[in-house]
């Protein structure tokens, strides 16, 4: 591997999660990356002074392109519009896994949605990867002190909704788990008393599938919907539950007659189950089953 190779290989998880940050969609992301990667192979890296700033600067506007460029597609978009989701690699520490929560659940990018493409980069780079300002500043072409206020702006819009990440990985898994056991039984009141009184639950079909095209607001509402999914299904089919962690956080992907169909995120906090997202929309799909 030549220097140029390796030191783009070096950076090519952090560009990856920086795509897929901005993008919610992976097969998009890991082309941004590819796009990164061949711009880099025609520079002279040495007349860069900083190799990460100068690939991440890159990856930002291949990816700010591609958002503009995909803004009517999602204008058009059937319902709640998630991110795809991703598996955690088996081989994670528990303090990977709360590091992966923290920059790619889907909590955190539902939320992130909020903001513009250019708000959406600063907090990124800022909060996520801990740039300092300078360097953002090159990145998104605005002046050091523009991006302090962006980055300010990004905050205050999404204070009130920004998740919080817990530690105890444990408890947040037997929560889940005794969750879905409830939902099994069509205990109500069980499964009630395991969410929020405030919880949101989305459904993303992307009019390709059922799903509840607008989110689903409150415990209450929330239970009453689990359990009437339960007796839609048609007789005789064979479905199974497997417990996964996605995008960091206590998931689970459910087949039905041994087919994929739809994969489940939870977002726990205090205790209680605070958001729960679920992607059935088949285009989403592609790259879970590629990593089963």
């Amino acid at each position: 591997m030549d220097k140029k190779a390796e030191i783009f290989e070096a950076q090519r998880p952090s560009l990856f999660r920086l795509a897929y940050g901005m993008l919610g969609r992976v097969a998009p992301a890991e082309d941004a990356v590819q796009e990164t990667f061949l711009r880099w192979q025609k520079q002279d890296i040495d007349k860069i002074n900083s190799h990460q700033a100068y690939l991440a600067t890159i990856a930002n506007r291949i990816c700010l392109d591609e958002i503009k460029s995909a803004r009517n597609q999602r204008e058009q978009y059937i319902g709640p519009d998630l991110p795809e989701p991703i598996l955690n690699d088996h081989t994670e520490t528990p303090e990977q896994e709360v590091e992966l929560a923290e920059s790619l659940s889907m909590a955190l990018l539902v939320v992130l949605d909020q903001l513009s493409p250019v708000q959406r980069a600063v907090f990124i780079l800022r909060e996520i990867f801990d740039y300092d300002y300078d360097m953002i500043a090159d990145i998104v072409q605005k002046s050091e002190s523009h991006c302090r206020k962006i980055a300010q702006r990004a905050r205050d819009q999404i204070r009130d909704h920004k998740p919080e990440f817990e530690k105890n990985h444990d408890e947040q898994q037997q929560l889940v788990g005794a969750f879905l056991e409830a939902v099994k039984g069509g205990d109500l009141s069980q499964i009630e008393s395991m969410l929020a009184e405030e919880a949101i639950l989305y459904s993303d079909g992307g009019g390709k599938v059922t799903a509840a095209r607008k989110p689903v607001d409150g415990a209450a509402k929330i239970a009453k919907f689990l359990v009437g999914i339960q007796k839609q299904v048609p007789s005789g089919t064979e479905w199974s539950i497997e417990r996964e962690q996605v995008n960091g956080e206590p998931g689970m992907i459910v087949r039905m007659d041994g087919e994929l169909y739809n994969v489940w995120s939870f977002h726990v906090e205090e205790g209680k189950i605070q958001s729960i997202y679920t992607v059935l929309n088949p285009d989403k799909l592609q790259h879970v089953k590629h990593q089963l």
